[in-house]
């Protein structure tokens, strides 16, 4: 499945979403070439950053809590997950700690789930425009990150992820305009990805297609 989806996604980089996976399973994407792995929880990232190989590219996928970011920032590649400026001041405050610039994502909430985080762009352009954000010297916003329902109306999904797009594309215009680590447009998963490729998505966070069913009893 692996060769073949990455055919499928052409110039879109794959996130392989591993988490509740086991080393095993990572290894054996690893082996085919995939550099990758997203993870939803710190405790379970710092794990398999532990226990895995050094150029494996980590990704923060999952809600994140300013008080876990201090475990990650020695190492994490990229966090998808930033949904305040509280957040970004303390990826910024533990990257420089670790002398690091750490790459981030504004999350935004396209969909109608009251479960799910994420700004809106009101909320994003103010966070651009405040006081701390210029002196943010040790983070780098690299796009946006969003998820679409999880319903089976795929007119629905296109919208929601055109919406994102159109968010990306405003904040490019307006704050990135010669900024060209501001790129990424991570959308799309295991049920929606072809739809979020053809919408114009940078990065797939695809799980289940790869792994199969996650064993949750068992999340090493």
């Amino acid at each position: 499945m692996y060769k073949e989806l990455i055919q499928q996604l052409g110039s879109t980089r794959l996130v392989a979403v591993s988490k509740t996976q086991p080393t095993e399973a990572i290894l054996n994407l690893y082996d085919q070439g995939q550099r990758i792995f997203g993870e939803n929880k710190v405790q379970e990232l710092v794990s398999k950053h532990e226990a895995l190989p050094k150029d494996i590219e980590w990704h923060l996928i999952g809600h994140l809590q300013s008080n876990k970011v201090k475990y990650m920032a020695s190492f994490v590649t990229m966090i998808h997950s930033v949904d305040s400026l509280k957040l970004l001041e303390e990826i910024n405050r533990q990257a420089e700690r670790n002398n690091r610039v750490i790459n981030c994502l504004l999350q935004f909430k396209i969909n109608d789930e009251e479960t799910k985080f994420g700004l809106d762009q009101k909320e994003a352009f103010a966070l651009l425009e405040s006081a701390s954000y210029p002196t943010l010297q040790n983070i780098r916003l690299c796009g946006v990150m969003g998820m679409a329902s999880f319903v089976e109306d795929e007119a629905q999904i296109r919208q929601e992820f055109k919406a994102l797009h159109q968010i990306f594309d405003a904040l490019k215009a307006r704050y990135f305009p010669n900024d060209d680590n501001f790129k990424e447009i991570s959308m799309g998963m295991s049920d929606d990805y072809p739809i979020a490729v053809a919408e114009g998505s940078t990065l797939v966070r695809i799980g289940t297609l790869l792994f199969g069913a996650r064993n949750y009893g068992n999340p090493q």
